[in-house]
């Protein structure tokens, strides 16, 4: 671990826009960066919750793997994105694993520093709230699409969620992600991703290009259905 003064990615975030100069510099003192290769965990299930993670560059995912080996994916984190604000309010250890897809960096704010900020910044804590309910509806979707959609909608609403503007910040209509990354998100193999993403551009929602996607029609994308 090593302090991360060059770091400037949490600095644009909607959080850190509304801390004062002291709060940020307290900040900028406590965070620190790791590094993870892909396939690494970033952090287990079951493991104590100390830190509120930010990605500076990569994708992760967030899943759970049951005592029989199966796998649920909640979510994929890209660059510009928080995660773990609901585990930092509680006490109990972890609920899930956040594995590396991609080589990746994490930024990490330590436990009392984020605490510090909710006692000391109004703006910090409207964020948090913000975050929590998105992420609830995100849930909520899930559970919805996963029980009631076929591959292709899945796959249709895996994409659209990396593009939340609160949870994935980036702003770019273009993703850098393979088919087998899009695969582990959507819980599906790399054969079925490429069939639904060519019903995806075929229906005029997204492009495929090699190592890449281009979101053509987020609002589309979001409530697609076969």
């Amino acid at each position: 671990m090593s302090p991360i003064p060059q770091m400037t990615s949490w600095r644009q975030t909607l959080w850190a826009e509304a801390l004062t100069d002291e709060q940020r510099a307290r900040v900028e003192r406590d965070i620190i960066e790791r590094s993870f290769s892909a396939g690494a965990y970033v952090c287990r299930k079951g493991e104590p919750v100390d830190a509120w993670m930010g990605v500076v560059e990569g994708l992760l995912k967030m899943s759970s793997t049951s005592p029989e080996g199966k796998t649920v994916t909640f979510t994929g984190m890209r660059t510009g994105g928080w995660f773990g604000e609901g585990s930092m309010l509680k006490t109990e250890p972890r609920k899930y694993d956040v594995v590396a897809l991609r080589d990746s960096r994490v930024a990490m704010m330590p436990r009392a520093t984020f605490n510090w900020l909710l006692d000391h910044s109004i703006g910090f804590n409207r964020f948090v709230l913000l975050q929590l309910n998105e992420r609830l509806g995100m849930f909520i979707s899930l559970v919805e699409y996963d029980r009631m959609l076929d591959t292709d909608a899945r796959v249709a609403r895996c994409l659209s969620a990396l593009f939340n503007p609160y949870l994935n910040p980036g702003v770019s209509r273009q993703l850098q992600i393979s088919q087998e990354e899009i695969g582990y998100l959507c819980s599906t193999s790399r054969q079925r991703t490429n069939q639904a993403l060519q019903v995806l551009e075929k229906a005029g929602l997204l492009k495929v290009d090699y190592g890449s996607i281009t979101i053509l029609d987020l609002d589309r994308l979001r409530v697609y259905e076969a």
